[in-house]
């Protein structure tokens, strides 16, 4: 089978159950695990907003999809030179990859009419079916069976390390400029890893709340995940938080609880890392609880956003 990711967890999935001799096309964004990089890249980001400040790429983002405009291109030429016979893509968001449409007109123009499969995980449990849908559509059931029992396992490990001890109200803010508080299933991640999502909901969209929302809910830790920024990213945006009104006053930032997290690798993208996501979370809610190794992923930022000390791997 000759397959087209057009998503990066998608192409995650693929690698993590054999896939990826398979893969004949990937997007601009798949950058994990390494093999991917040398995979054809099929799209482009069509913005090049990747050094704007967050409130001008969320400016240009709305204008974009307020005129029906795709934030993505998809090159035809070279998705036709893959010749593939599924194209695994999406229709959850419009701003993460190639818009499902226009996918789907790509794919008619396509010798021999290949299969489309849309993923549409909106909750942890849902994103681990995707991983046994991508099984069944590609003929590795049994391996995707496998994968999603041990991170089920996971998951479960983490719950039980934590369990019995005070969960924490947290805020997970996916956008700095306007705040975006983070939804679908990272709700599910704070509350394995033994937590308490102050403002998000498990399973609905990720939204837009002005400065006294976050100030009303009173969080206890505070995580920085901006959509599709890497850790680097994350802590170059925190500063701006201190100019916010009553920031000062949360009690996440009075006890030197805000942390900058690896939002792109660990928890805005569907994939198998997501359960990596809740054992970096668990170390933040519950450093003497979960002991469990996580990945150099996130920092702590002082009060104020200031300066960040290192936190890491055990």
């Amino acid at each position: 089978m000759r397959i087209v990711s057009l998503l990066p967890s998608a192409t995650e999935i693929c690698f993590a159950l054999g896939l990826g001799p398979s893969l004949v096309g990937v997007t601009h964004e798949c950058d994990f695990p390494p093999q991917a990089e040398y995979k054809p890249v099929l799209t482009r980001d069509d913005l090049e907003l990747r050094a704007a400040a967050p409130a001008e790429v969320d400016r240009h983002v709305r204008e974009a999809l307020h005129q029906g405009s795709s934030l993505y291109g998809l090159d035809q030429e070279a998705l036709g030179r893959a010749r593939p016979d599924l194209i695994v893509t999406q229709e959850l968001c419009p701003v993460c990859a190639v818009a499902y449409p226009q996918v789907m007109e790509a794919a008619k123009l396509l010798p021999g009419r290949p299969s489309v499969l849309s993923l549409e995980p909106t909750s942890l449990a849902e994103v681990m079916r995707s991983i046994e849908e991508v099984g069944q559509a590609t003929g590795t059931q049994a391996r995707a069976a496998e994968l999603v029992r041990g991170l089920w396992a996971r998951v479960d490990a983490v719950r039980g390390a934590v369990a019995g001890r005070g969960r924490p109200r947290v805020a997970c803010l996916e956008w700095l400029d306007p705040l975006m508080v983070a939804g679908h299933w990272v709700p599910d991640q704070v509350e394995a890893a033994g937590g308490t999502d102050a403002l998000g909901e498990p399973g609905t969209r990720s939204r837009v709340i002005e400065p006294a929302e976050l100030a009303a809910a009173q969080p206890e830790v505070i995580v920085l995940m901006p959509c599709g920024y890497r850790l680097e990213r994350a802590l170059e945006q925190a500063p701006a938080l201190a100019k916010l009104k009553g920031w000062s006053k949360l009690p996440a930032v009075r006890q030197g609880r805000v942390f900058a997290v690896d939002g792109s690798w660990y928890f805005n993208r569907p994939g198998p890392r997501l359960v990596d996501g809740i054992e970096i979370l668990a170390r933040i809610f519950h450093p003497e609880g979960w002991r469990g190794p996580v990945p150099q992923a996130f920092q702590v930022v002082g009060e104020g956003a200031a300066a960040p000390r290192a936190a890491g791997r055990a």
